[in-house]
């Protein structure tokens, strides 16, 4: 199963990466909300990216379709290639180039109809009995049912898997044992919205499947194959042994494919919270970047100052708290001095949770979303303010500079300090303005 992981992480960034060096002139559609529908009688022309918690298309789309919600359905046609990922996609209509979709539950229905290829990366995917895949069939996850038609070869990574369809090329299957199998994700996963079939462990071929290449699978005994299901031929593979305790010095190769996988998911996870952060609070993001980009050297002292200012109120919290319990303790108020210590644990608790979460994401996310209006404003103007190439660009830029042997840990000062003095000067001019009205 990890090969197809790293396929799929590979190709998330990727697409993101790609359409964040698109030329600037290419015309796209841009929309978001809380249920965005494309209509039956809608056709749009260009490349169409949509952020929504339900989307549905009934209509067409001339280009591509990137599309991030929680519900996502296609019943309409796309044209170009349909990148997706929410907590549930389905398929019911037709995509003529490839399909690249991630969730918790995939379902390609029995109408669906994708011209190339299908990477796929699920907790839980099945492919209905009609569904065509003209192309190549990757999927990694937690189970698999593949009851429809694949043109060409199918490469799998699952817990389980079951083989109902007909395959034109080859397969490669590492699906887990039966016997280290846990709990089906239909016994976890019951708010997908969609129904999510019940896979046996392991590996099952059905007498209907059909198979017109070799099969190559890996389980540590032979599985039932019905004869005449495989035209080709059948390898089985060990599974391999767990050396994880056995330290081995990784090439020069894995150093690099370890440290190129680690930059572009730090580059899929800051879009994302950008993204959401961008959605949520547009205006508190606008006014922290504001501040950042009209003083950024007194962002940067201030963000010393902020930095020292968090650990000098953990050690005020920590003394007072410590001070409170043995005072009140000494006075027989237990249930005073039992309050002051929670309290203080809860304090100190949120503002290291609050602390890490606005250090690991918000200052990089702000820095980086300046940084590429900065960018963009040299080559194009008019994008400088759109709501999501900038923040791509930087991101980019930020997670590279952040990947850097040697020098990273300057860069992330640097990127730490002026996201917590933007943060610090926002704030503390907020606290003025109540001021004045009170």
């Amino acid at each position: 199963m990890k090969p197809i992981n790293k396929i799929l992480s590979v190709f998330c960034l990727l697409a993101l990466l790609t359409m964040t060096f698109t030329s600037t002139a290419l015309a796209f559609d841009g929309r978001g909300g809380d249920n965005i529908v494309i209509e039956a009688d809608e056709v749009i022309e260009d490349d169409v990216y949509i952020g929504a918690n339900t989307f549905t298309l009934e209509g067409t789309i001339k280009g591509d379709l990137i599309v991030f919600g929680q519900t996502i359905i296609i019943n309409g046609t796309v044209e170009g290639d349909l990148l997706a990922m929410g907590q549930s996609v389905v398929i019911n209509g037709s995509i003529a180039d490839d399909a690249r979709i991630a969730g918790s539950a995939l379902q390609i229905g029995d109408e669906a109809s994708i011209g190339g290829d299908l990477l796929g990366g699920a907790a839980s995917l099945e492919a209905k009995k009609g569904s065509v895949v003209n192309g190549d069939f990757v999927y990694g996850g937690g189970q698999g049912l593949l009851a429809g038609e694949v043109g060409g070869d199918a490469m799998f990574g699952a817990g389980a898997l079951e083989l109902r369809g007909q395959i034109g090329g080859n397969v490669v299957a590492e699906v887990g044992d039966a016997s280290d199998a846990g709990a089906p994700p239909s016994a976890y996963m019951w708010q997908t919205g969609i129904s999510i079939p019940n896979v046996e462990p392991g590996f099952t071929i059905d007498e209907n499947a059909k198979i017109e290449g070799n099969l190559v699978y890996t389980q540590s005994s032979d599985i039932q194959i019905p004869d005449g299901a495989v035209i080709g031929k059948i390898t089985r593979q060990e599974p391999v042994a767990d050396v994880s305790l056995q330290y081995k010095e990784p090439t020069v190769g894995q150093k690099f494919a370890t440290w190129s996988f680690d930059l572009l998911r730090s580059i899929v996870t800051l879009v994302l919270f950008g993204l959401l952060l961008g959605w949520l609070a547009p205006k508190f993001m606008k006014s922290v970047m504001d501040k950042l980009q009209t003083a950024p050297a007194a962002s940067l002292g201030w963000g010393l100052v902020s930095y020292a200012a968090f650990f000098f109120t953990l050690l005020v919290i920590l003394t007072a708290m410590i001070l409170g319990g043995v005072v009140f303790g000494m006075l027989t108020l237990g249930g005073v001095s039992g309050t002051i210590v929670w309290l203080g644990i809860l304090a100190i608790f949120v503002l290291i949770v609050a602390f890490v979460l606005v250090t690991a994401f918000v200052t990089k996310i702000v820095v980086a979303w300046l940084g590429g209006k900065w960018i963009i404003g040299r080559f194009n103007p008019a994008l400088a303010d759109h709501k999501v190439w900038p923040l791509l660009v930087g991101v980019v830029v930020v997670a590279l500079l952040l990947a850097l042997p040697y020098v990273d840990w300057i860069f992330g000062l640097v990127i730490m300090f002026l996201g917590l003095g933007a943060l610090w000067l926002w704030g503390r001019e907020l606290w003025q303005a109540r001021k004045v009205t009170a």
